[in-house]
């Protein structure tokens, strides 16, 4: 008799059973969508103003959609993606815009990550 197969192994921390895991790898993430994914053309020519082949909101969707991607797959909540992908591109324009500066920028994406973590059980 063939013994049943063993469970999965979880390869993804979760909210419920890792958080801190969880918040890890969406910071890591974040960091490998905003300076190593983005190109300088990119984050040039995401913002208003800048001429370039592609028009700036093509620039800045795309952008905001990689980091999207990354929260969707790493949280299993394609929902959370798409708040991502609408708050980061909302975060940028603003940085864009000369409102806010690169620290800030970062300190309000990295809080979106905590605010992902802590809603991802709610889902």
């Amino acid at each position: 008799m063939v013994p049943p197969p063993l469970p999965p192994l979880p390869l993804l921390p979760t909210a419920a059973d890792d958080p801190l895991g969880l918040l890890l790898l969406l910071v890591f993430a974040h960091f490998i969508g905003d300076f190593v994914l983005q190109s300088d053309r990119m984050a040039r020519e995401k913002c208003p103003g800048c001429a370039g082949a592609v028009p700036w909101g093509w620039w800045l969707a795309a952008h905001g959609s990689t980091h999207g991607l990354a929260v969707a797959l790493l949280t299993g909540a394609p929902l959370l993606g798409l708040a991502e992908a609408l708050v980061h591109a909302l975060i940028d324009r603003l940085k864009c815009a000369g409102r806010i500066g690169l620290p800030l920028d970062q300190l309000l994406h990295l809080a979106c990550k905590l605010l992902w973590v802590a809603l991802l059980p709610r889902l």
